[in-house]
Order: C-alpha cells, then sequence, then structure tokens
C-alpha cells in the first residue's frame, strides 16, 4: 500500500443552522442530512480520490451505519479489507452543527465501535508495509502507538482529538499535523493570537521531526526538521462547509509524501485539496480528484518564509 489509514469510521448528522449556538443556548436548524465520517475515514476517502493504494483499518458496528461507511470507503477507491466488525456495538457517530454562510461548524463524536479497536487490528501488513501510515487521536492511544511502531514507512499523526501524547509516540513520528489550538494543547501554551514564528517556535519545543501546522483560513505552516519554516497561503475559494477541511489536508499530505514529494510540495498539495473540499456540503461532498487537483494547483500563492527570530 501506499498509504494507510488507521483510525476512526462514524456517521455524520450534519445539521444547518442560522449560527453555532453558545453555552446552553437553542438554536433551531433547517435540516439534518446524514453523511460518511471519522477523521480516520475522512483521511482515506481524500487519499482514495486522489488515487494511488489507499487502505483503511478501524472498527465498525455490525449494524446499517457500518454497512454505510464501509461502502462509502469503498467508493472511493480505499480497500476496507482491514475495517473490522464488531457485534454488539455500534458504529460510531458525530453530530455537527454548521452555520450558513461562513460554513464554520462544533462536533461532538460518540466513539462507539472505534473505541474497540486494539493493538492486534493494526499488526497487519496494511501498516507494515505502507510508504506513509497516517493516523489520528480517535481510537485508543495505545492501538495509535502500536500502528506507529509497526510502521516501516513515514507515520504522519493528527493529533485530534488532543490529549498528551508519550514521548515514545513522538519520537515515532515523522510529520505531526496540529492545528493551532492542538498546538497550544500539546506545547502547554496559553490561548491568544500568534504570529507564524511565534508558532513555529512552540512546534520546534516539542518535536526534532518535522511540524505542519493547520491554520484554517491563514492556510498552513510548515517547521521542516532541516529548514526555515514556510507560511502557505491558502488557495482563494467561497467556502460552504469547512467540516473535513482538515482531513482532507492530512489525505492529501500523506498521497503526497508517498509519491516523493518534497515536504513543501506536499503541503501544498494539502493546502490545495483542503480548500477545494470546503466548497461542497460535509465532509467528503466535495473532495476532489487528481484532475481536479492539477487544475486549481496553479492558483495556490506561492509559499512565504517565516522570520522564527522575530517571533
Amino acid at each position: 500500500m501506499s498509504v494507510t489509514v488507521v483510525g476512526s469510521l462514524n456517521e455524520d448528522v450534519l445539521v444547518r443552522v442560522p449560527r453555532l449556538p453558545g453555552r446552553g443556548e437553542t438554536v433551531v436548524g433547517r435540516e439534518t442530512v446524514l453523511a460518511p465520517g471519522g477523521k480516520g475515514a475522512n483521511q482515506a476517502a481524500a487519499a482514495g480520490r486522489l488515487g494511488g493504494a489507499v487502505a483503511a483499518v478501524g472498527r465498525v458496528g455490525d449494524d446499517p451505519a457500518g454497512d454505510r461507511q464501509l461502502a462509502a470507503l469503498a467508493g472511493t477507491g480505499v480497500d476496507v479489507t482491514a475495517v473490522v466488525r464488531t457485534p454488539e456495538v455500534p458504529t460510531g457517530s458525530a453530530t455537527i452543527p454548521v452555520e450558513d454562510g461562513s460554513g464554520e461548524n462544533l462536533i461532538v463524536v460518540v466513539p462507539g465501535a472505534n473505541a474497540q479497536l486494539r493493538p492486534a487490528d493494526v499488526d497487519v501488513a496494511a501498516v507494515r508495509e505502507a510508504r506513509v501510515v497516517l493516523l489520528q487521536l480517535e481510537v485508543p492511544l495505545e492501538t495509535v502507538q502500536a500502528a506507529a511502531a509497526a510502521a516501516t514507512g513515514t507515520v504522519v499523526l493528527t493529533p485530534a482529538p488532543p490529549q498528551p501524547l508519550p514521548p515514545g509516540l513522538l519520537t515515532r513520528v515523522d510529520v505531526l499535523v496540529p492545528n493551532e489550538h492542538e498546538l497550544r494543547q500539546l506545547a502547554g501554551a496559553p490561548a491568544g493570537d500568534r504570529t507564524p514564528g511565534e508558532l513555529a517556535q512552540l512546534a520546534r519545543g516539542l518535536t526534532a521531526g518535522t511540524v505542519v501546522v493547520t491554520l484554517g483560513g491563514r492556510g498552513a505552516l510548515l517547521v521542516p526538521d532541516d529548514g526555515p519554516a514556510l507560511l502557505q497561503p491558502p488557495l482563494p475559494v467561497r467556502p460552504v462547509d469547512t467540516t473535513g477541511a482538515g482531513d482532507a489536508f492530512c489525505g492529501a499530505l500523506a498521497v503526497a509524501l508517498a509519491a516523493g514529494s518534497t515536504a513543501a510540495e506536499a503541503v501544498a498539495t494539502a493546502a490545495t485539496v483542503a480548500a477545494l473540499s470546503t466548497t461542497g456540503p460535509g465532509a467528503r461532498g466535495a473532495l476532489p480528484d487528481a484532475a481536479a487537483l492539477a487544475a486549481a494547483r496553479p492558483g495556490l500563492p506561492a509559499a512565504v518564509p517565516v522570520d522564527e527570530a522575530s517571533g
């Protein structure tokens, strides 16, 4: 396999709302839509849409939702042979209110079968032989660690939902891909706006490996292990729904790295795919294929160096 994704498979319940609710507030939704989701499955689908050999490793329930998730992944070209059915446990789910206009969202996840993914489940050829193994934290941490230990290729980790990472896991990760909030939490830094230089300093304090910080509408920050940081501005698009944009970024990043791209070129590819993914509804409603990526890529602004010395 070129890319193997170990992670969660969920059924998303998307709710369109005029604005996101505050604490204790009720907001009336406009419509509800069922859609395939889960960070692992979304990343695998994004990678699968771009072509190449992509496999998913995870668990679903022995229920209709599990049927739908497997069919949806297979429809994007992903090998689901290593996704295990789990009797008497429901497929994971996520409830996601999406704000009209901005496309911003909130996400509440119920893990279901994802919580049953065990280290033995990742002791498979798809993990051991992949050029890139892509991981997240919506499955048990011990299983994530087992997958990283079994991998012989490049290990990419999205530390979401954020939690303390064992030092042994970080030493096995070649590319860490947090968003700005996750980076702050991992670094133990207080909340607050930071310049790209300040974010780069936080990233370098976490690991000696490469860090790619996703910044939403500001693009992505590449902090390589062997050179200066680069800020990759986003592709200009009109967003409809930002759900899953970070997952699309990671799936595309993994495909580019597996194909031998440099870190900077892989981030440029990932930024283009992430932006295109926001132009349709749901986490997978607008995932581009290789042709759409190639057509849009020339419109991506060039990356710019970051002054880390001044913060």
